[in-house]
């Protein structure tokens, strides 16, 4: 007598649940996109915040192919070119970083590529430039859709028409205290999003 078939597993009950990924962009991933993975990852640490899974917030999962129960969230980021890839983050985005109470030291530069697209549910850009190289990259709709400017997260911005975040590489001191006030500005929006999509997804 043959042992009896095991049960069917159902694939959607079983998939791990993955997480969100967000990668910010700027041009060398020295100074500004540093200073918003580095930032949103410690605020993401700060106040719990979860996955925004799938059709919550955002413009729902067909833009950022999201999973029901995101677990946790993956911040990275990159550079739109590939001068500064293995170095560190500019030592003037280090010093910033460090008197706000966050630590820069172990970033290594990397370059965007448009296999990156694949895994990651929202990518944001300090300017227009990296918008418009970001979304010709882009091979599908739905990845040139993921492509947005970090300051469309900051109400104050938005409001003021200034959604880009001011390379401060050319600059001094006070330069790098207001790209940096600039990112966790919306870094700060993007969490009380995020907190808002992931409520609405435990609510459902």
């Amino acid at each position: 007598m043959s042992a009896p078939d095991a049960p069917a597993t159902d694939v959607a009950a079983t998939a791990v649940p993955r997480p969100t990924r967000i990668e910010m962009v700027c041009t060398g991933n020295i100074c500004r996109s540093p200073m918003a993975e580095i930032i949103l990852r410690a605020l993401i640490e700060r106040s719990g915040v979860s996955g925004f899974g799938g059709a919550s917030g955002f413009g729902g999962a067909s833009e950022f192919g999201g999973v029901e129960g995101a677990a946790g969230i993956v911040v990275t980021s990159s550079g739109t070119g590939g001068w500064h890839v293995g170095d560190g983050a500019d030592p003037r985005t280090v010093a910033v970083l460090g008197r706000h109470g966050y630590d820069g030291s172990a970033h290594v530069a990397s370059q965007f590529d448009a296999s990156n697209f694949a895994d990651l549910d929202l990518v944001l850009a300090a300017d227009r430039g990296h918008v418009r190289e970001l979304r010709r990259l882009a091979r599908r709709p739905e990845d040139a859709a993921k492509v947005r400017l970090l300051r469309e997260f900051d109400p104050a911005a938005v409001t003021a028409g200034t959604l880009e975040v001011d390379d401060p590489w050319y600059g001094g001191t006070a330069d790098f205290e207001r790209c940096l006030a600039e990112v966790e500005a919306a870094c700060h929006g993007l969490i009380d999003q995020l907190s808002d999509a992931s409520g609405r997804a435990l609510a459902r």
